[in-house]
């Protein structure tokens, strides 16, 4: 096997594959509300990497919307998606996790934020969920560089995502960081030193690899269209896709190799509308330089 991927994973678990439900928690983002900055990433859109999920919808409704068509067999990730999901008091959090959990066939609570709302009250509510189902955190991390983190406006220094991995690891809440490549300003070896630096850290048991996607109504769509950013062709994104699953732990599972954003939204690169077709290509690019997961630490 090139690498231990998530659908892998959840045979060997549950013995099927478990489906995704994509929630808006009606959560906002401190780098957009003025806490520790204004606008968000410079990639990223108004609904905040949720743009096919109908946010008029209370959180049970979007449960029972997606549930409508299960069969009693299906089984479940609520997914809270939206924006930082853990950027509220503990109370609020409980209510709107609780609000998701409706249904024996939800089997994993998946939490996305940032690492800069994460402290000690929050992963010991988080934890509390492991005890009757499974649950993990997804950090933004998106580069090990404080230099990119700066040029996209990413708003937190290396040092909060590094506390925040030592909080939730303190707390036994497994961790799946999210990292892109081709961000402004960094060479494709800056992604593959965050995969390295990923690997290093022994509480995150998961990455998802996103492909750079310039989406319509963000900044990076200005610098895009003002010949400030070229987005990586399919080639480079390949083959550092492929050498950055090589430097990660083998324990680890690599969650996803690719990004999805709206076709009617995307403005670059072409490539980036067909997941499978990139994620052959990575597999045939790891297969012919005798690549697989961890192989190059």
């Amino acid at each position: 096997m090139l690498y231990n991927n998530l659908s892998g994973f959840f045979r060997k678990k549950y013995g099927q594959r478990l489906k995704k439900i994509c929630i808006d928690g009606g959560f906002s983002c401190p780098n957009r509300d003025g806490k520790c900055g204004t606008g968000g990433c410079i990639y990223c859109g108004e609904r905040g990497a949720g743009e096919h999920i109908s946010p008029e919808l209370s959180i049970d409704a979007q449960v029972r919307s997606a549930l409508a068509n299960a069969t009693p067999k299906d089984k479940f990730i609520a997914y809270f998606q939206n924006f930082s999901n853990t950027y509220a008091d503990v109370n609020t959090l409980r209510k709107r996790y609780d609000s998701a959990l409706i249904d024996d066939r939800i089997v994993a609570l998946a939490i996305g934020t940032r690492p800069d709302c994460i402290d000690e009250e929050k992963a010991a509510l988080i934890a509390e969920y492991s005890k009757k189902t499974d649950v993990w955190v997804e950090l933004g991390l998106q580069t090990s560089n404080d230099t990119t983190a700066k040029r996209i406006n990413r708003g937190y220094p290396l040092s909060v995502f590094d506390e925040a991995v030592d909080i939730l690891t303190r707390h036994k809440i497994p961790i799946v960081a999210h990292m892109i490549i081709g961000l402004p300003g960094e060479a494709l070896t800056d992604a593959v030193n965050t995969a390295k630096y990923i690997s290093t850290k022994s509480g995150i048991y998961g990455v998802k690899i996103h492909s750079i996607y310039v989406m319509e109504g963000t900044q990076l769509a200005e610098e895009y269209r003002n010949n400030l950013y070229t987005p990586p062709t399919i080639s480079d994104y390949v083959s550092t896709a492929a050498e950055c699953v090589g430097y990660i732990r083998r324990d680890m599972i690599i969650h996803r190799l690719t990004g999805d954003c709206p076709r009617d939204l995307l403005v670059a690169p072409d490539w980036n509308k067909d997941k499978n077709e990139i994620i052959s290509l990575i597999n045939k690019e790891m297969e012919e330089k005798k690549i697989a997961q961890g192989s190059l630490l």
